[in-house]
């Protein structure tokens, strides 16, 4: 519409001001002939006198020359030529002429001509005006229809459910031109997106249940050998395959649980405290804390056990489980200290701590830090951040002043 209006207001511009300036440089030329040709005229005359008297009662001639003519002093001050001036109210034109050393001066009322040459202005500048307004509201209507479909189309792209149901194509809503051609492209992209989400959830549910199969097979397979006798270093084997079962079993379940994204799946349900799932995480990993010679604290500051809100436990618990192990990993002197506050919680360490140009990359996945050590890749931290950034929490990491990390995690969306 800007644009438009801006063409007008250019085209009109030019044209008004062509308009004016022609009516002048016009004016001027046809003026200047025919006055020169009175002043021929009168001054090829035999007597002056007879010669103006001769001129229309419009049109006056003055001259420094000959008896019993009138003479005006201000002609002095006039050079040689064609002149439009007003004197006294009255708009004239006047033509002087230097010729054997006397100054002769023709001059004609111009006042009906210069009334009606500004009418012809006034009519033109109200013309631009009604242009560039009517521009303006041909540019706003035409913007409107040519923009509608657009900002349908946007709408309809903009819709959440497009990507997670068969919608009907966007093109068949548009005519075959630009904005048809666009409606197609959206279509072929979200058709190649949907098929791609398609794949992966399909890998994601196979990939859960055939997992889940073989899981089973060895957790009843750790119960049979655990009720026979065993010798302390076998029994300590099994059920370290125990524990790592049941954290895949976790695992498992947290990575299906991200790959639906749906919160209103009964899978997404809140259904336990932040107090429960600390005590159910401490029980796992307090023991192997212990064990590798560190300390364990569990600390309430403010005070009974959190929050009394209800959180999903899969995914709390994946949270916090992930911090503990990262804790228990990386550290080798001191201990670890779990703080419950009201609305989240933090966990703290002594180990080797994360250099601050890291603290950025920790949570990317396949990123391991320049003190990593193991076999991992670098996956935990960044399911921790996805896991975070799909409910709505928040995480950080800092550096403690005695060494080690700090890694707090708050429940609270504000």
């Amino acid at each position: 519409m800007i644009a438009f209006t801006l063409m007008t207001l250019v085209v009109s511009g030019l044209f008004s001001s062509g308009i004016f300036f022609s009516v002048h440089f016009v004016e001027k030329h046809l003026m200047s002939e025919e006055m020169d040709r009175k002043m021929d005229a009168i001054l090829s005359d035999d007597s002056l006198a007879h010669s103006s008297s001769r001129l229309d009662v419009k049109t006056r001639f003055y001259s420094d020359a000959g008896a019993g003519l009138p003479s005006a002093p201000w002609m002095m001050t006039l050079t040689a030529g064609f002149h439009e001036l007003e004197r006294g109210g009255e708009a004239y034109y006047a033509y002087v002429r230097d010729e054997g050393g006397h100054r002769y001066l023709l001059l004609q009322e111009q006042q009906e001509f210069e009334a009606r040459e500004q009418a012809l202005f006034q009519v033109v500048a109200v013309g631009f005006l009604l242009s560039v307004v009517a521009a303006c509201l041909l540019g706003w209507l035409l913007a409107r229809k040519v923009m509608a479909p657009l900002v349908k189309l946007a709408w309809q792209v903009r819709q959440e459910d497009r990507l997670l149901s068969h919608s009907p194509p966007l093109a068949l809503h548009y005519a075959d031109d630009e904005i048809g051609h666009l409606a197609a492209a959206f279509d072929a992209t979200l058709r190649r997106l949907h098929e791609s989400l398609e794949r992966e959830r399909l890998f994601t549910g196979d990939v859960s249940h055939e997992l889940r199969t073989p899981l089973m097979v060895i957790a009843g397979s750790c119960e049979l050998l655990a009720a026979r006798p065993l010798a302390e270093r076998e029994r300590e084997q099994v059920e370290r395959i125990a524990r790592s079962v049941k954290e895949m079993h976790g695992l498992v379940d947290t990575f299906l649980m991200l790959a639906r994204n749906d919160p209103k799946d009964s899978a997404f349900a809140a259904d336990a405290t932040l107090g429960q799932v600390v005590e159910e995480q401490c029980a796992r990993w307090a023991p192997q804390i212990r064990a590798k010679g560190l300390d364990f604290q569990v600390r309430y500051p403010h005070g009974g056990d959190g929050n009394a809100s209800a959180y999903n436990q899969t995914l709390l618990g994946a949270v916090l489980g992930n911090l503990l192990r990262n804790a228990c990993h990386y550290t080798e002197n001191g201990g670890v200290i779990l703080t419950v506050l009201t609305h989240g919680f933090k966990v703290e360490d002594s180990g080797s701590g994360i250099p601050e140009a890291e603290q950025v990359t920790v949570f990317q996945p396949f990123v391991r830090g320049s003190g990593a050590r193991g076999e991992g890749m670098g996956l935990g931290l960044s399911l921790v951040k996805r896991i975070c950034a799909s409910q709505g929490w928040r995480i950080s990491v800092t550096s403690l002043p005695a060494g080690g990390c700090c890694f707090q995690v708050s429940l609270s969306s504000s």
